[in-house]
C-alpha cells in the first residue's frame, strides 16, 4: 500500500486486512487482499500476526464437526491447485485472483466504456461487485466520486490521482468523500482489479451526462 496516499485512509486499510485475517470478507474482496499479499510482502507479517492471534482464541478442547467426504474434498482442492500452477497465461497475475476469476485476465469479456478505457464487470456477493479495468498509457478516467466504497488493486502499470501514486501491488481505497481523476502512468497499460459496493458517480460537466452509460 502506497505511503504517498497519506494517513487519511490507513484505518480503512487496516480494517480491510483485519477482516481478511478473520475470514469476514466477501469472496471478491478476499481475493483482492490475497492477491495484494502475494505481490507485496509489506503487510504479510501484520496479517500473519492477526491470524495467529485469532487462532489462539480457539481452544483445542472445542468439539469439531466431522467433515463429510473429507478425502474426496481434499483431492478436489489439490487438483484445482495443480491446475492453477499449469495456467498458460497471466503468469504475472496472483494465483488467488486467477482462481477467483476462473480464467486469464486478458481473456475476460471487456467492453469499451470510453476511448482507451475498458472494463469487465463481475457479479459478486455480500453486497460487493468486482471490476477489471484496462486503461491505456497516459489515459485519464473522467472525474468521479463514489456512491459507496471502492477498493482497487493495481495488477500492471500504475496510476496517480489526488491521493497518491499507486503501482503494482498497491491498494487504493476511495469513498464518497473522494472526488478524483485517476491518470494511468505513461509507457504501460494500467490493469486494476476493484471491488465496490455501489456505482461510481461521474462529477465533471461532461461526466454528469455520461453517468447513464457508466452503470
Amino acid at each position: 500500500m502506497n505511503a504517498e496516499a497519506g494517513n487519511r485512509d490507513i484505518p480503512s486499510r487496516e480494517a480491510l486486512l483485519a477482516a481478511y485475517a478473520a475470514g469476514q470478507l466477501p469472496c471478491a474482496a478476499h481475493a483482492l487482499v490475497a492477491a495484494h499479499l502475494e505481490i507485496s510482502p509489506e503487510n504479510r507479517v501484520f496479517v500473519a500476526s492477526l491470524e495467529e492471534s485469532l487462532a489462539k482464541e480457539f481452544s483445542v478442547d472445542r468439539p469439531c464437526c466431522e467433515i463429510r467426504k473429507r478425502e474426496a474434498r481434499l483431492d478436489a482442492i489439490f487438483c484445482c491447485d495443480q491446475q492453477a500452477h499449469k495456467a498458460p497465461c497471466d503468469s504475472d497475475i496472483p494465483r488467488a485472483l486467477r482462481h477467483f476469476l476462473g480464467r486469464c485476465v486478458d481473456e475476460m469479456p471487456y467492453r469499451t466504456v470510453l476511448p482507451g478505457i475498458r472494463e469487465c464487470r463481475i457479479e459478486g456477493e455480500g453486497g460487493m461487485n468486482a471490476m477489471l479495468y484496462r486503461i491505456a498509457p497516459g489515459k485519464k478516467i473522467p472525474q468521479h466520486s463514489h456512491e459507496g466504497t471502492e477498493i482497487t488493486l493495481v495488477l500492471r502499470g500504475g496510476f496517480s490521482d489526488g491521493t497518491g501514486h499507486y503501482v503494482r501491488g498497491d491498494i487504493a481505497i476511495a469513498d464518497e468523500d473522494v472526488d478524483h481523476i485517476p491518470v494511468a502512468d505513461k509507457g504501460e497499460e494500467c490493469v486494476c482489479f476493484a471491488v465496490l459496493d455501489a456505482p461510481l458517480r461521474l462529477t465533471g460537466p461532461v461526466g454528469r451526462l455520461l453517468n447513464r452509460f457508466m452503470r
